[in-house]
């Protein structure tokens, strides 16, 4: 099971990466210490370090440059509320491999880790993810039913891909609004419901099924 280190000192926010990433099958570590964060990250016992810029103790962009000081590896991902692009292009010069900009919905971070790994793992997870006649390949953002490629936003592939990574396993509304819609999504909302039923009419009505008073699960 791959290990990551969250460096976040919002607690709201680095329980919503936490709780998301736990349910995407990786383990997790949390600091909101940026010394505590660079002690951790030398360790070798983690995969890839999610990594706030604004921490106490040490800032984001001095823990990268002592990691890579050292000749560190680690696939590192930014996470930040500053986007300029004087930030971004610090970030990334510094030897982050990645740059993701706070509000961010947690559907664009776990793609961004998955491609991550990908590149580590020299491409051993497949780019197409298949159940029944439903395939999508997370690197074109193609879908396809049987023979027939459908057309999705962005949202729709995002809900059809957290749908199909846990073919069979019923997800609740709230689930799929957090991990979808981001951490500010708002519980009352009916979105999902609204956003299963545009899959539905594109993808076929039997494919996703209700259960009631609980949520949706992928069938087939």
């Amino acid at each position: 099971m791959a290990s990551i280190l969250i460096a976040e000192d919002e607690a709201r926010i680095s329980r919503f990466i936490e709780k998301g990433l736990r349910a995407a099958g990786f383990a997790t570590q949390v600091t909101g210490n940026g010394s505590e964060a660079l002690a951790l990250a030398q360790t070798d016992e983690f995969d890839l370090l999610l990594l706030d810029v604004n921490l106490p103790g040490m800032d984001g962009f001095a823990v990268l440059e002592a990691l890579r000081g050292t000749g560190s590896r680690l696939p590192i991902i930014i996470l930040t509320a500053r986007v300029e692009v004087q930030d971004t292009v610090a970030g990334l010069e510094g030897g982050a491999d990645d740059y993701l900009g706070k509000p961010f919905r947690f559907d664009e971070l776990l793609a961004r880790i998955r491609l991550r790994m990908r590149r580590d793992e020299a491409g051993t997870e497949s780019t197409v993810l298949q159940h029944g006649p439903l395939s999508l390949d997370i690197r074109t953002r193609q879908a396809r039913v049987g023979d027939h490629a459908v057309e999705l936003s962005a949202r729709e592939f995002a809900l059809a891909e957290e749908f199909i990574r846990n073919a069979g396993q019923v997800l609740s509304r709230e689930q799929l609004l957090s991990r979808v819609w981001g951490y500010d999504f708002d519980p009352g909302s009916n979105v999902a419901d609204v956003y299963v039923g545009y899959l539905r009419h594109k993808l076929g009505s039997n494919l996703i099924e209700t259960v009631r008073g609980v949520g949706y699960r992928l069938s087939g």
